[in-house]
């Protein structure tokens, strides 16, 4: 299995581009899957650059219905217009984020997809839990254990009756096998890396060797101490997991040194254009 950062906030392999986004391409014995798209098309640049075809994707993942993840799925189909793209049926929901009384701008900025995507001949809209084979499947959350990441407070769904807090039922997450072993792939786990493995070991009755993923814990400015103390917080409860760790994007760099102090090598990053490598025994980032 091949596992490889196409973009995401930070610079890595120098040559590579990066955005607020995210995108990842995975090599199984069986498929060429991308997860996520980005903002732009600045994830095709760097696939060109690492040698990467993205025409021999043959199965692609939007993990959630924001902007940053979906976008550059627009230029994505202009050079692959066969590869089946699975989503959940509800992002076609109006999400926006609340970013309080600014001079000049409005509140609330729609974060949503763009609605042209929804109807590619590709795209299957999914309800819930979905199996495509033997090697990748797609599951749900039914319901949280843990209290949403306190970064989710201000990203909301736009309904008839005004803004409501987004109930995050539009993300989904990508479970990939490969003989004894298992990945788990999400995009940004808004509703909580906890919560994902408690659902996890519920449905599957373990808990997957490797979590690449996201955490949403970056916030604009200084943090509160409450807010560090929640991050620590998921850092000591996940360093209780025999799992592996690999995240980026929207977990921040500040957040993850915080996590990294009390995770050790239990947690990595993986920076714009850097190569994830699977072995039977453990993963390191080239």
């Amino acid at each position: 299995m091949r596992i490889i950062n196409l973009i995401e906030n930070t610079p890595g392999k120098s040559e590579c581009k990066y955005e607020h986004g995210l995108s990842f391409y995975i090599k199984t014995p069986n498929h060429k899957v991308l997860v996520d798209f980005g903002q732009s098309d600045k994830f095709i640049e760097n696939a060109r650059v690492l040698g990467i075809d993205l025409k021999s994707i043959d199965t692609a993942v939007l993990s959630h219905g924001h902007y940053d993840h979906s976008t550059g799925l627009k230029s994505f189909v202009k050079i692959n217009n066969s590869s089946d793209i699975y989503m959940q049926k509800s992002v076609e929901g109006k999400f926006y984020a609340d970013d309080g009384e600014m001079l000049l701008s409005d509140r609330y900025r729609y974060i949503g997809i763009d609605k042209e995507i929804l109807k590619l001949p590709q795209v299957k809209l999914l309800q819930k839990d979905y199996v495509i084979d033997n090697e990748l499947e797609i599951f749900t959350i039914k319901k949280r254990t843990h209290p949403l990441p306190f970064t989710n407070n201000r990203l909301l769904i736009k309904t008839e009756k005004g803004y409501i807090q987004d109930d995050f039922e539009h993300e989904h997450y990508l479970l990939i096998r490969e003989n004894n072993m298992t990945v788990l792939i999400s995009g940004c786990a808004h509703n909580g890396i906890l919560s994902i493995l408690d659902a996890y070991k519920e449905k599957y009755a373990s808990l997957p060797d490797f979590v690449i993923s996201g955490f949403h814990l970056m916030v604009k400015g200084d943090y509160k101490e409450n807010e560090l103390s929640q991050v620590r917080d998921i850092a000591k409860k996940l360093s209780q997991y025999k799992t592996k760790f690999f995240t980026c994007h929207c977990t921040g760099i500040f957040a993850y040194e915080e996590m990294k102090k009390i995770m050790g090598d239990k947690l990595e990053y993986i920076h714009s254009g850097e190569e994830v490598e699977q072995s039977a025994t453990a993963f390191m980032r080239k």
